[in-house]
């Protein structure tokens, strides 16, 4: 049995490649599969159903299914992001809801903060219309504590900070006399880690003295 090859027509404008190509592969690959036998044949339709089952699983199935067993990580990542959304949203409610505080409180409760925080690390400077800290080796735990209670019962947010990193505490024998000088007695003793402190000035503005 001889395959009769199709005779289309075309419009003009019209590219025929893909549909001649097809064709040629049809009248090259008809003889081969005429010289077949029956189990041959059903061979062939098996191994090209397998590719065809392969192909499906690599193209469709396994991104599928890779976004599925990454759904529970990505939800969780998600809620958390949520859930931080929703206690900053929170916290600025509640800081909204506050009465607006006037100069003289906003002064009083940063000058109240940096006593019961910072105690003798810290002195604070009014002049005019803003406030400057100045922080002597001070932890930064108190640190954060404090720029914490003084944004919510002071309502300031530091306008400008110039702060330096400490090696060590004052009067650490182990601490270098200046920041940036070798110490005499070498590097400080794993064993017993030192945690930085923070020296230097942190500026608010409070806003004008006779106004909120």
């Amino acid at each position: 049995m001889t395959a009769r090859p199709l005779h289309t027509a075309r419009t003009p404008g019209t590219p025929g490649k893909p549909h001649s190509a097809w064709h040629a592969l049809q009248t090259r690959l008809a003889p081969l599969w005429q010289r077949l036998n029956a189990r041959e044949r059903r061979a062939v339709v098996a191994a090209a159903g397998v590719c065809a089952a392969a192909a499906l699983w690599w193209g469709a199935l396994v991104p599928a299914l890779t976004t599925l067993r990454q759904a529970p990580a990505r939800h969780a990542e998600l809620d958390a992001q949520l859930g931080r959304m929703r206690t900053q949203a929170e916290v600025a409610t509640r800081l909204q809801a506050q009465p607006v505080l006037g100069h003289t409180e906003r002064m009083a409760a940063l000058q109240a903060d940096t006593r019961r925080l910072l105690g003798d690390t810290a002195t604070v400077r009014i002049s005019a219309d803003q406030a400057t800290v100045t922080l002597k080796a001070t932890s930064p735990e108190a640190l954060a504590q404090w720029l914490a209670d003084v944004r919510a019962n002071a309502r300031l947010t530091p306008t400008e900070a110039r702060l330096t990193a400490l090696a060590a505490p004052p009067g650490n024998p182990t601490s270098p006399a200046t920041p940036g000088t070798p110490s005499p007695n070498g590097p400080p003793n794993p064993s017993s880690p030192t945690p930085p402190r923070w020296q230097g000035e942190v500026t608010f503005a409070l806003g004008a003295a006779n106004g909120r």
